[in-house]
């Protein structure tokens, strides 16, 4: 048995009032895992608290971004949630407010047996 990867998804958030990198990082989580639908579960007999997930956010300022809420915000498997710098910030000089744009990379892994798949010709 390894650890296998079996999905990536990417998604953006952003928070242009409240200047809230948590917020922007669940919104960038949120775009990410509603753009699949893992069926290999049910058909695999494998169950969704064996997966683990991990997810990696970029923002202008890692520090502020609660890991713990964004890992608890995710609905099945075991998450770890890491802050990078990355994504982007635009400051609105008229309003004096600062926009923050996140960025998730969110990645499911499960343990398979090892065993090489021979595609159908």
């Amino acid at each position: 048995m390894a650890i296998k990867p079996i999905i990536l998804e990417m998604g953006t958030g952003n928070d242009l009032y409240g200047e809230d990198y948590t917020k922007a990082a669940l919104r960038a989580v949120q775009d990410a895992i509603h753009h699949s639908s893992i069926s290999m579960f049910s058909s695999l007999g494998i169950s969704h608290e064996e997966m683990t997930v991990e997810v990696t956010i970029g923002v202008q300022e890692p520090g502020k971004v609660d890991c713990d809420v964004v890992a608890a915000s995710l609905p099945r498997g075991k998450a770890k949630v890491t802050a990078v710098r990355g994504g982007l910030n635009i400051f609105d000089e008229e309003n004096d407010r600062t926009s923050v744009i996140a960025n998730a990379a969110v990645r499911a892994l499960v343990n398979l047996p090892d065993r090489q798949i021979v595609a159908k010709r």
